[in-house]
């Protein structure tokens, strides 16, 4: 089985018709483990389907956040990305680069998120911000 046919399927199961134009963003945003924003999409896609407007772009975007295939995230002012991987994980945005990276879920441990009074938490995720440290090589 192709990608392209898992995505179509992917698609059609949470209920979304596959045009041309929403396969082609959905080959892009499904699958990269970046975090790109709306005009990194456009500029990604219409390298591939230059008949692809912004304004499909930035409507198919926010469906499939409304169908659950996405996640649309403000992790810095003004800026807002999108995360293919739906399930529960955090992040760290490098200040130098400005790069995000997944942090798992289980790698932090957040208490007393229930018991906040006069709160009730559907969701929440940590936003780490630092730089990345230099890599050692031993040897």
């Amino acid at each position: 089985m192709t990608q392209r046919t898992d995505i179509r399927r992917r698609l059609e199961e949470h209920g979304i018709q596959a045009s041309a134009q929403r396969l082609a963003i959905a080959e892009y945003v499904l699958a990269t483990d970046q975090h790109p924003a709306a005009d990194t999409v456009l500029e990604v896609v219409a390298a591939r389907l230059p008949v692809v407007s912004r304004a499909t772009v930035y409507n198919t975007l926010h469906l499939f956040v409304e169908k659950g295939l996405l996640r649309e995230l403000v992790l810095s002012e003004g800026r807002v990305v999108y995360d293919p991987k739906v399930e529960p994980h955090h992040h760290f945005v490098d200040e130098t680069s400005g790069a995000i990276v997944d942090v798992p879920w289980e790698a932090l441990r957040v208490e007393g998120v229930p018991e906040l009074p006069g709160l009730d938490v559907s969701e929440f995720q940590v936003v780490l911000r630092g730089r990345r440290r230099a890599r050692r090589r031993d040897g």
